[in-house]
């Protein structure tokens, strides 16, 4: 992580951080399959820790903002680092309201479409752990970022497929308008998490183009 030179404790908190964020989204692929199960138990557990993670998150991320400051860290850069941090935090954010929006409303999902649901849920899991890998990349080879930014978008292309095709199924059905139109608001839900992280490379892309100057 030559980016921040010696700053070994911000380097550490930073790796931690990232794997959190990655954890959470793949918890949250596990909790949207255990919903489509009917296992309410791992449900709910994918949801406590989802929630553990992201206040792990917040208090790392004011750690990380205070060693800056307080030590005079990549001034020119410091901005931009927040920046990052800030935003990957609304990938994890993502994840926990997607998660409380199935334990209050308890969506009704007929069987036939809960492998698209998962489906949905791990395009959306993949385009967040590429984003992550692009925000590694942008503190130890920012020149790998590129290639990582590519899949964020690719990923977040598929997202969005699955998502279009599984909402023209619900809406060709016969279910009832209202029915139809709660199962598309939780298709939007899970597909939310890939459009953060969508917007962290939109970020990143702009940040590794001022690093490589």
């Amino acid at each position: 992580m030559w980016f921040l030179g010696g700053a070994d404790k911000l380097q550490k908190e930073i790796d931690i951080l990232l794997e959190k964020i990655k954890e959470s989204a793949s918890i949250f692929c596990t909790g949207i399959e255990a919903y489509m199960n009917k296992d309410n138990e791992n449900f709910l557990l994918s949801l406590e820790k989802v929630k553990n993670l992201e206040s792990d998150v917040d208090k790392l991320r004011r750690s990380i903002e205070q060693e800056l400051y307080q030590k005079s860290l990549i001034p020119e850069n410091r901005g931009d680092v927040l920046g990052l941090l800030e935003t990957l935090d609304d990938i994890i954010d993502a994840a926990e309201s997607t998660m409380e929006k199935f334990e209050t409303e308890i969506p009704d999902i007929p069987a036939k479409w809960h492998s698209d649901f998962v489906k949905l849920a791990e395009k959306s899991k993949d385009a967040a752990f590429s984003c992550v890998d692009a925000a590694s990349a942008f503190f130890k080879s920012v020149f790998e970022v590129k290639f990582y930014l590519n899949k964020v978008f690719l990923y977040e292309k598929e997202a969005d497929r699955v998502s279009r095709e599984l909402k023209r199924k619900i809406f060709k059905s016969d279910l009832k308008q209202s029915h139809k139109i709660h199962l598309r608001y939780f298709a939007l839900s899970i597909e939310t998490m890939s459009d953060r992280a969508e917007e962290v490379a939109d970020r990143l892309a702009i940040y590794a183009i001022k690093r490589e100057m």
